[in-house]
């Protein structure tokens, strides 16, 4: 009879595959002992015997026989009388064990019991989910969309535990409605509140890393290793590649036939313009390919102030500095130098061209250095270029920008 209550919390012990048998029978003798304690002031006469395939339990007590009229603590000692209802060979001194039926406890300590092993199984069932997240934190997981928020997303995994994706962490083009499946990486996982929070991430360069893995068996088996990876999510991103082996292309290798490896994590990412460059200890030579898909003409290394002269054609400027500056900016990143962009004239200088230095009395310093970053360091150079286009690479307002253009158009009317 007694066990009625409490098989149900057995059965739901044994749901529980993330905890380990050894923690099981643990909580189940904790909890008996917690309520002993309550009843009687101790447990320390007591054994508690589980178990866990059955679904069943016994409590023995240990009593010391005494004198019947010396009985001062029925939980700790039993006069001899009834010592020898048990058992007609009992003599005063020896120590009785008689099973204790739960059930004679009454329905208060029952569910005194069952309210005790639910919370720790709840706090068991926290501390695993906790624990197998941590270490999955860089890994890839896959989930459902259950709910959707304004500044997050509730996802479930597939044993319905929750993760977070915060709208921070997603690609902007990300669009999810509830039931989508979504991969995202673990990036941190804490406790909030008591509860397991886990966050997840589309947006960290560490989940480009695992897709990489994932589509490309060379660099899951080593033979390909990724330096760096920069990105600017669903825009662009550039990896940095090297191989071990002489043998193989470790760019052809990422990217695929006709694309096909890459293709997959392109689409994963919303269209992000992926750029896969071989890794080289030559700066010069890296700084050149982080550039892609611009041409460079030469580079001088400024190695104390951590910067970079990039000399190109006027037609390639553009495309080294990228749509509102994110080519030089990633560029940048993945290099490690500052790099400041300059035209290369080509045979004959414009005479009537002047240097924007010249203008220093007249424009701010700091204005002339912004303009300087974007590769503009003559007048005409800045003249060349649409208002809002210069907006957009140099940060500046369109307030000043103008200022600055009838300047230097002054200066050649």
């Amino acid at each position: 009879m007694e066990h009625i209550n409490l098989i149900d919390t057995f059965s739901e012990f044994k749901e529980l595959k993330s905890i380990d048998r050894v923690t099981l029978i643990r909580v189940l003798e904790d909890s008996f002992r917690s309520v002993l304690v309550k009843l009687f002031g101790t447990d320390e006469n007591f054994d508690v015997i589980i178990n866990t395939d059955k679904g069943d339990f016994e409590i023995w007590r240990n009593r010391e026989v005494v004198a019947n009229d010396e009985v001062t603590d029925e939980n700790l000692q039993i006069g001899l009388s009834e010592a020898k209802k048990i058992d007609a060979d009992y003599e005063i001194g020896e120590e009785v064990t008689d099973e204790v039926k739960f059930i004679d406890f009454g329905r208060r300590a029952i569910l005194t019991l069952r309210q005790n092993l639910s919370t720790r199984i709840m706090e068991l069932q926290k501390d695993a989910i906790y624990g197998k997240y941590k270490e999955k934190i860089g890994e890839i997981v896959t989930g459902e969309v259950y709910q959707i928020w304004k500044k997050e997303l509730l996802v479930l995994d597939d044993e319905g535990n929750e993760l977070i994706l915060p709208k921070t962490e997603q690609i902007p083009s990300d669009f999810f409605r509830k039931g989508d499946s979504i991969r995202a990486v673990v990036v941190k996982v804490e406790i909030r509140n008591n509860n397991p929070l886990i966050i997840i991430s589309r947006t960290a360069p560490v989940f480009l890393e695992r897709l990489f893995e994932l589509e490309v068996p060379e660099i899951n088996d080593g033979l390909i290793t990724i330096k760096k990876i920069v990105r600017q999510p669903g825009e662009r991103a550039k990896v940095a590649v090297e191989s071990y082996d002489d043998r193989i292309d470790p760019v052809g290798a990422c990217v695929g036939m006709k694309g096909s490896r890459i293709h997959g994590i392109v689409r994963e990412l919303r269209n992000e313009n992926i750029d896969v460059i071989n890794f080289t200890t030559n700066t010069q030579l890296f700084i050149q390919r982080a550039l892609n898909p611009a041409k460079v003409s030469s580079i001088k290394l400024l190695e104390d102030t951590g910067r970079a002269q990039v000399y190109l054609k006027p037609e390639e400027v553009s495309l080294a500095i990228g749509k509102g500056g994110l080519n030089i900016r990633l560029a940048s990143q993945l290099t490690g130098y500052e790099l400041d962009v300059y035209r290369e004239t080509e045979g004959e200088v414009d005479e009537e061209d002047v240097s924007l230095d010249e203008f220093s009395d007249e424009i701010e310093g700091w204005i002339l250095e912004a303009l300087k970053a974007i590769g503009c360091d003559t007048a005409k150079s800045v003249l060349d270029l649409p208002v809002d286009d210069l907006v957009k690479r140099t940060d500046l307002e369109e307030e000043t920008i103008t200022d600055v253009i009838s300047i230097l158009k002054s200066e050649f009317e």
